[in-house]
């Protein structure tokens, strides 16, 4: 329906704005990245995110990264759990190769247990595949 679409607009900005309240990490960088659909390749798009990231904890030796992989909520509990953790290692060894210390940064998956967006359209599923990073 379209009174539910400005709704599901408006979602998104919370998730990939800066600052979020009680986050640490870079200010006025995106905490999330997003991948296609069955893939763990990180987007170029995203590149410059996990860059920002990476620069950041190079100058912040004492803070930790977890990183948290998901899926949407198609295919199985194995697979997608599988996935949200090939997603997260992803974006762990990226990051590692950007200088990063791997002892400072934990990937663990969610797959599909905790959706960002509960919906079934197309949109919805594009924002639930996603790694997050959580200081700590």
């Amino acid at each position: 329906p379209p009174p539910a679409a400005p709704v599901e607009n408006s979602r998104v900005a919370p998730v990939t704005a800066q600052p979020l309240q009680g986050k640490k990490g870079p200010d006025n960088v995106a905490h999330i990245v997003y991948f296609d659909f069955d893939s763990y390749t990180v987007r170029s798009a995203d590149r410059s995110i996990v860059e920002s990231h990476a620069r950041w904890l190079r100058s912040n030796p004492q803070k930790s990264l977890v990183l948290q992989g998901h899926t949407d909520a198609r295919g199985g509990i194995e697979y997608n759990l599988a996935l949200g953790h090939k997603r997260a290692e992803a974006v762990r060894s990226s990051l590692q190769l950007l200088g990063v210390e791997p002892r400072r940064v934990e990937a663990v998956s969610y797959g599909k247990e905790q959706l960002a967006d509960p919906g079934s359209s197309d949109a919805a599923h594009q924002r639930n595949r996603r790694v997050e990073f959580e200081y700590r």
